[in-house]
């Protein structure tokens, strides 16, 4: 093969494709040229003057290399990976470090290898990261472990491309065993290894990278953002659906350009058909004054270059033939997709076929779970004052504020106020554990609404203002196999989206499933939830027990901070 694009390159032979009248952009010098860029099977082999058996008249449009996710849960869309990949490949995206720490935390290693296989039919690289913590912390129930045994018998297998996002940094700073095992065996496996350390600085900081670990994406502030990089670390830029902080770019000077990558985290399938994946990261960030050569850099060279994803993310000889052709650099509509020498996508439109998809028994039937009774929900307190979460919206870090909730006949009273209850209800081992707690300022009133996403071990979360809908809301999940649901107790009324795929994803087209998505959250909003936060999304945040700075997991109310359960008595 190496001939065909030696001879090609030279122009003894003519290109199998060739972008006619490109203007490109050179990653290596931050500036755009013009020229044909050709490809022979999956490289490009040159830019100059070249005629191909195919050609695309560029002539207007902008070239640019491939989209890098640098970190994504295809979980956290909903769809499965065909059909993640029918939304993101038009817009751009031709390579995702994907972590299925999700589905992992459910289904164990057989999660883990159904996104591998099902991601092999669309033309997307999918590098997948074995999830590091499962669970994320001891103080909740997940459907799997993966001990530091577990992760050294897996971190080698060919289809694993790294180590997840280590969220567990207590326990990489105390040198906790099982914790040292799995940072080992990643670099004794070559391979590399994603961070999650929100507000660590300092000492802490130095102990926590000494585990060998290169990324971060959970940075705020900007004193944080310049320690880390000073010290090595590659912060991602992050646009989800709940999780965004594009306002870090404003900390990208001509001194640490190169330390900054793109990410998405978390997306819903709404927001990917509505309104993009990277494209849309691109578009927010040259909007809001950020050099577009820049930004593109941080999507494509810099994530390569993070990743050891060689031949990635540029247009030069012998680089892989992931390309996107845009209309231009403010609203980067993608016009063209090619991946891997191939067209893939026109005019934002997939051209490979996803009805046919993956779907093993050993992802399927997921929620296990006693029939719930509104006696279930009864939240004892001992006096009239207790400890309320509160959220600030685009976010997932949580409040505490000491509010006043009346009694009668041993039960908290929140109906007709701006407080919730909010339970985590185990559904893996069917233990029967509820953790409780209170929510202020959500919004929602008159039934409850729940999900069986709840990160990171995903058992079902409930808010409601009454028990008798909690209760139908969790047995409505274990009927349909998980998925979301309102119960409107005014109504009488349960409306629902089925996940079939560990009770995170769907198994059907993304346009029916966002077309019913986005109308279940628009029926919480309707019932009050407020439209600054995600209905369902930011709901799926609140028992993430590695954020602070109060969660509540099926085990109870849980202090981040002090990483420690906390009494909901004030």
């Amino acid at each position: 093969m190496l001939e065909k694009y030696i001879s090609a390159a030279k122009r003894d032979k003519q290109s199998d494709l060739v972008l006619k009248n490109a203007t490109y952009l050179d990653v290596f010098t931050a500036t755009l040229k013009k020229g044909d860029i050709a490809v022979v099977g999956e490289k490009i082999v040159g830019v100059g003057e070249y005629r191909g058996a195919t050609e695309i008249d560029c002539t207007g449009l902008t070239v640019l290399p491939g989209y890098i996710d640098g970190h994504v849960h295809i979980e956290s869309s909903q769809l499965s990976p065909e059909e993640f990949a029918s939304l993101i490949v038009p817009r751009g995206t031709t390579t995702i470090i994907a972590d299925p720490h999700e589905i992992t935390n459910v289904c164990g290693m057989a999660g883990c290898e159904y996104i591998a296989k099902a991601s092999q039919s669309v033309p997307l690289d999918v590098k997948i990261q074995l999830p590091s913590c499962v669970p994320a912390t001891p103080f909740e129930t997940s459907g799997a472990i993966l001990n530091g045994k577990d992760i050294a018998e897996n971190i080698v297998k060919d289809y694993i491309f790294g180590l997840g996002e280590f969220m567990n940094y207590p326990g990489v700073i105390n040198c906790d065993p099982d914790v040292i095992q799995k940072l080992e065996a990643a670099h004794s496996a070559g391979k590399v290894i994603d961070g999650h350390a929100p507000a660590v600085y300092g000492y802490d900081l130095n102990a926590y990278l000494c585990g060998g670990i290169s990324t971060d994406h959970e940075c705020v502030l900007k004193e944080e953002i310049e320690e880390k990089i000073s010290k090595g670390v590659y912060v991602h830029i992050r646009h989800g659906s709940s999780t965004q902080n594009l306002g870090n770019a404003k900390y990208i000077t001509d001194g640490n350009m190169r330390r900054f990558i793109l990410c998405t985290d978390d997306r819903h399938a709404a927001d990917l058909k509505e309104k993009g994946h990277l494209d849309d990261a691109l578009r927010k960030l040259v909007a809001n004054g950020l050099d577009p050569v820049r930004a593109v850099i941080c999507a494509t060279l810099n994530c390569a270059e993070c990743y050891g994803l060689k031949w990635h993310g540029a247009i030069a000889p012998f680089y892989l033939a992931d390309l996107v052709v845009v209309d231009n650099l403010k609203n980067f509509n993608a016009k063209y997709v090619v991946k891997s020498g191939k067209l893939v996508a026109k005019d934002g439109k997939p051209l490979f076929d996803t009805s046919v998809r993956y779907l093993p028994a050993s992802v399927l039937n997921t929620v296990h779970l006693k029939e719930m009774q509104a006696s279930d929900f009864i939240l004892r307190l001992k006096g009239k004052k207790a400890k309320a979460m509160t959220i600030e919206p685009g976010g997932v870090v949580t409040g505490c504020e000491i509010v006043e909730v009346d009694s009668r006949n041993g039960d908290a009273q929140v109906k007709g106020t701006d407080i919730l209850k909010l339970c985590v209800v185990e559904r893996h081992k069917m233990t029967g554990n509820i953790g409780k707690a209170l929510f202020k300022g959500y919004g929602f009133k008159g039934g409850a609404l729940g999900i069986t996403i709840a990160h990171d071990s995903h058992n079902i979360i409930l808010m409601g203002d009454d028990n008798e809908s909690m209760a139908k809301a969790a047995n409505k999940l274990k009927e349909i196999g998980g998925g979301m649901v309102i119960v409107d107790s005014n109504s009488g009324e349960i409306h629902s989206l089925t996940l079939d795929i560990a009770g995170l994803m769907s198994s059907r087209d993304a346009e029916s499933l966002q077309r019913d998505s986005r109308a279940l959250i628009e029926r919480a909003h309707s019932m009050g939830v407020k439209r600054e936060y995600e209905a369902f999304m930011s709901l799926a945040f609140l028992s993430l027990a590695v954020i602070p700075k109060l969660k509540v997991t099926d085990a109870g109310l849980f202090d981040v901070e002090t990483f420690s359960f906390t009494d909901i008595n004030a």
